[in-house]
């Protein structure tokens, strides 16, 4: 049989009592109180009876209790199987899913779970199935996401320009007009909404295909749509198509939503009937054109995305007047939350000129 050990001496059984008290660990205070017998007198029989444990057990209990004191006698975690992949080998495989595949190399245009297995037995010699290389992808702090779309051709140099000469831009404006004049900030874009409409993103349960109507119809109208984040505004209108008569009158609505004796820039990219020659542009708005090829600039067009997610994407519109009517309902819902807009629209880089 084991030798008996001494329970260590810098503890009463009125300490441990005390503290199985206060304990919020329920193991711990089991294992106090066990401890409080033997302190009391008490035999190792009486505490394992008093800690529904074995004799083994209470041995135990006692040595982690002399190595660390009343912490000692909290579970810790488990420590499990030692991970297959060491943590060098782990930041190599981030690297790779960081940077993506090479089509050309890779033969992927984008890694497959069943890849990055086959990517780390030909690099590790560490066979790994899909579900424990998902486990470690997240683990890496990564998700399966959609690409924001971005233009081939766009130059993320002119992007960044832009940012640093946009507060020099309006500051200019502002010294054109009458000392003490309101600026405000809007920003313009439209979009069109038809009966090839679009199918947004839905809950279901895991590893079902979801079936939803699809209009192959083609009516369709746009959306011209302006906002001013900072102060929660709105004006848009539904129109049968884009040209620069359309233009005009949108702009004569920005220009009703502008407040009085306020002046509003307004940011736009550079479509032909934005630029027309017969377009008319109000006394109180400055056009103020963004960069080429560079959407993500302008913040409605993330309006337009939380219109078609949340209130036209999804639908089947049986005839224009369907169209106008809806499309006219989902502007007005926007324009009558202020929070959504700012929330939607701001900009540090713009707004703290």
């Amino acid at each position: 049989m084991s030798a008996s050990i001494r329970v260590r001496e810098d503890f009463a059984a009125a300490d441990l009592r005390r503290l199985a008290k206060v304990s919020r660990d329920a193991g711990q205070s089991r294992r106090l109180l066990a401890l409080a017998e033997i302190y009391d007198g008490g035999s190792r029989t009486d505490a394992a009876r008093i800690g529904a444990v074995g004799l083994q057990t209470v041995r135990d209990w006692v040595l982690a209790f002399n190595a660390q004191g009343p912490d000692g006698l909290i579970d810790g975690k488990a420590p499990g199987k030692m991970p297959k992949l060491s943590p060098e080998q782990r930041q190599a495989l981030a690297a790779i899913v960081e940077r993506g595949p090479d089509p050309n190399l890779d033969g992927v245009v984008r890694w497959r779970l069943k890849d990055l297995a086959a990517w780390i037995q030909a690099s590790f010699g560490v066979g790994l199935d899909e579900s424990s290389v998902g486990r470690v992808v997240k683990a890496l702090g990564f998700r399966k996401l959609s690409a924001r779309p971005r233009h081939y051709a766009q130059d993320p140099a002119t992007l960044a320009a832009f940012k640093k000469t946009c507060p020099p831009k309006l500051k200019a404006i502002r010294a054109r007009l009458p000392a003490g004049t309101d600026i405000e900030l809007w920003w313009q874009d439209e979009a069109r909404v038809g009966q090839k409409n679009t199918l947004p993103r839905r809950w279901a349960r895991r590893g079902s295909r979801l079936a939803a109507p699809k209009d192959q119809r083609t009516e369709y109208a746009y959306i011209f749509g302006a906002i001013c984040p900072e102060r929660g505004k709105g004006a848009g209108l539904v129109l049968p198509r884009c040209n620069a008569p359309a233009m005009t009158a949108h702009l004569e609505e920005i220009s009703l939503a502008v407040d009085p004796g306020a002046h509003a820039v307004l940011m736009l990219d550079g479509a032909g009937w934005h630029i027309a020659e017969e377009l008319i542009v109000p006394h109180n708005i400055t056009l103020l054109p963004l960069p080429p090829r560079a959407p993500e600039l302008n913040p409605v067009e993330n309006v337009w995305q939380f219109l078609r997610d949340n209130w036209l994407g999804d639908r089947i519109f049986s005839s224009y007047d369907d169209i106008l009517d809806r499309c006219c309902d989902a502007w007005n819902r926007l324009t009558e939350q202020p929070w959504k807009i700012m929330s939607l629209g701001l900009r540090d880089w713009a707004h703290r000129c």
